[in-house]
């Protein structure tokens, strides 16, 4: 059987996908998999043995939302596709491009989820089947659920796999562990979107809560373009411990997983350390934990329960931006909370 995944991205979009590669290539070993996604949420998927076939695309150069806008340049550049001759394309976008893609490959089963839960409704019209799934369940559960009603394949409730190669990324992570000891603590800053964001001067704050009555380093980790974050959350620590670092996603994966806790809000590096299987504390404000966060049940979210304005609102703007307004003392209560969980 040739089958295609489609899920371009973010980065925690694909890790959350994660699971169901694994489960496919455990129910069905002898299967061509073949996966397409944004070159730019690629990296994480390079070189993993699972995947028969990477295919890049960079959608970001496609302009416009109608089908007859689209489909020249998706031909353009996935015209190998259809030399794979898949037998299923597996949606796990939702999107009107991604259906596209399903459609372009020839695949003669396109499937993808029911209506009530696509993120883009009208990319139901360009494929096969759909599979009705909760909506009300965390989107790695939903993932696994679009295979089993696909493929009629037993998927696990709990124990997901994530697999990821990090071959030849163990030197990243052991050189910033040199620099901050074996005793350190994750922090990302970052979010996607500005409301998800807990004020970098938080975390400076936090880092010296960590340090001073646990004696774990703080290492602020964050991405090319988020030096002013780290330049914030430096300048309110006043410990002068903090580590700030850049790695690439697979040497942060092997970073955070030895950390002795993760502090970030929604966001890639946050999926990557959960697929790691550190000690998380999420910090979610737009977007819900139940949905996006860790399944691990020792793992904690601080989140505002106060407001009625919170329920999953999945706000990018907001001119009522309260959710993020938690204080220091309650994330580091969480925090202690979790280090004590991790040696329990």
């Amino acid at each position: 059987m040739r089958i295609l995944i489609v899920k371009l991205g973010a980065i925690g979009d694909v890790i959350h996908t994660l699971p169901s590669l694994a489960v496919l290539r455990a129910a069905l070993p002898d299967a061509e998999i073949s996966w397409v996604v944004e070159s730019r949420s690629a990296e994480i998927l390079r070189g993993n043995p699972l995947i028969d076939n990477l295919i890049e695309i960079d959608t970001r150069s496609i302009r416009g939302t109608r089908v007859d806008e689209l489909l020249p340049e998706l031909r353009r550049q996935i015209k190998e596709l259809r030399g794979h001759k898949f037998d299923v394309a597996l949606d796990f976008q939702g999107l009107l491009k991604s259906a596209v893609i399903a459609k372009i490959s020839g695949a003669k089963r396109r499937v993808g989820f029911s209506r009530a839960t696509l993120r883009e409704p009208a990319s139901r019209l360009l494929l096969t089947e759909t599979v009705n799934t909760d909506p009300g369940t965390h989107v790695i559960r939903k993932n696994l659920g679009l295979i089993a009603g696909a493929l009629k394949i037993d998927v696990p409730a709990t124990g997901f796999q994530f697999p990821i190669d990090t071959s030849g990324h163990l030197d990243e992570a052991e050189r910033i562990i040199e620099r901050a000891g074996e005793n350190f603590a994750v922090l990302n800053p970052a979010g996607g979107w500005v409301t998800k964001l807990w004020p970098a001067e938080n975390y400076g704050r936090l880092a010296d809560k960590i340090w001073e009555n646990y004696g774990i380093v703080p290492i602020v980790a964050i991405g090319p373009a988020e030096t002013e974050l780290a330049d914030r959350v430096s300048a309110a620590s006043r410990s002068g411990k903090t580590v700030v670092t850049q790695p690439g996603l697979k040497g942060f994966f092997e970073l955070v997983r030895r950390a002795r806790v993760y502090v970030g809000g929604d966001t890639g590096p946050t999926h990557i350390a959960v697929a790691a299987g550190a000690p998380i504390v999420g910090i979610f404000g737009p977007t819900e934990w139940w949905r996006n966060g860790s399944t691990n049940l020792d793992d904690i979210c601080v989140e505002r329960t106060d407001i009625a304005c919170r329920i999953d609102c999945h706000r990018r703007t907001c001119n009522n931006w309260i959710c993020m307004d938690i204080d220091v003392d309650t994330v580091f209560a969480a925090v202690a909370a979790r280090l004590d969980r991790a040696k329990q």
